[in-house]
């Protein structure tokens, strides 16, 4: 008797010494309610939450800490630098944010989602003071996970400086224009990926669908980040199973590797036995 055995599609995303179960990072930001939040997290199906290092960002204006709404034993944190622009305080706040996981005992103690943002208009990350900031935080024992443009030369450079994993973003934060610039993306995994096939390369911001996620996943990148897509949705439960069902509907589609695009028709019925004859040319039947 023969034994059916399920294929391993998969492996597990590896960013550093971290290894996560689901490709789908999600921040917790901007919900309604801890209560909402707690419940799109968990249907999103990520084991990995980022969380603005801010002390007073800790509680909601009824002073109930975030942190008694997310289960430490089941996610991984990911501190992140969200609001600063320079690297001096970018730094900072990252040391701060391995403090308090060291008191959590979290193992998201020891890295870091690296924002440095250049401006308030289009929270567009700043190049020069990113770079800065992750040069400094490697040195001081940080994985470092870095959120920048989609510019090929910045993101090859963050490598070069010892970065974990390089996080392009689709568009800016929390514009829900989806992969503004596939092609730049494709050349960042190219430059990136060069020999390094499993290096990590994580969509960060923009995303505003289902649809947008799978597209960033079949590109090829590792995975995706993202917030305001399920906080901000009208139904945010219902995103949050949407995004998980885009991730791995992308990350499929990628591995198993779509046909190529044709301009003309291709059957897929065989033509044998066919009854009837096939219609001339147009141009033959011009000239009978």
């Amino acid at each position: 008797m023969s034994v059916v055995t399920t294929p391993q599609f998969d492996q597990p995303l590896k960013i550093g010494t971290h290894v996560l179960k689901s490709r789908l990072i999600v921040g917790t930001g901007k919900y309604e309610t801890f209560e909402v939040m707690q419940q799109a997290l968990e249907l999103s199906g990520s084991d990995c939450l980022t969380v603005a290092v801010r002390r007073e960002r800790l509680y909601d204006p009824h002073g109930r800490n975030i942190l008694d709404y997310i289960d430490l034993d089941r996610y991984t944190l990911l501190p992140n630098t969200a609001g600063c622009y320079n690297a001096r305080d970018a730094v900072r706040t990252a040391r701060l944010g391995r403090e308090i996981l060291e008191g959590l005992e979290n193992p998201g103690a020891d890295w870091v989602k690296l924002e440095c943002l250049a401006d308030t208009k289009t929270l567009l990350p700043h190049p020069v003071e990113t770079l800065i900031a992750c040069e400094e935080l490697v040195k001081d024992g940080f994985q470092v996970l870095c959120y920048t443009t989609d510019d090929p030369v910045i993101a090859r450079r963050l490598k070069d400086l010892g970065a974990a994993a390089v996080m392009p973003a689709g568009s800016p934060i929390g514009s829900g224009q989806g992969i503004l610039n596939p092609n730049n993306i494709r050349i960042c995994l190219e430059y990136l990926k060069d020999g390094d096939p499993d290096f990590p390369v994580i969509v960060d911001a923009g995303v505003g669908a289902a649809s947008d996620v799978a597209v960033a996943m079949e590109l090829g990148v590792d995975g995706v980040l993202l917030n305001t897509a399920i906080a901000h949705a009208e139904d945010p439960l219902r995103m949050a199973v949407a995004m998980k069902c885009g991730i791995e509907a992308g990350r499929m589609s990628h591995l198993a590797g779509r046909i190529p695009k044709r301009l003309y028709a291709s059957a897929s019925s065989p033509e044998e036995g066919v009854i009837g004859q096939k219609p001339a040319p147009r141009w033959e039947a011009a000239h009978d």
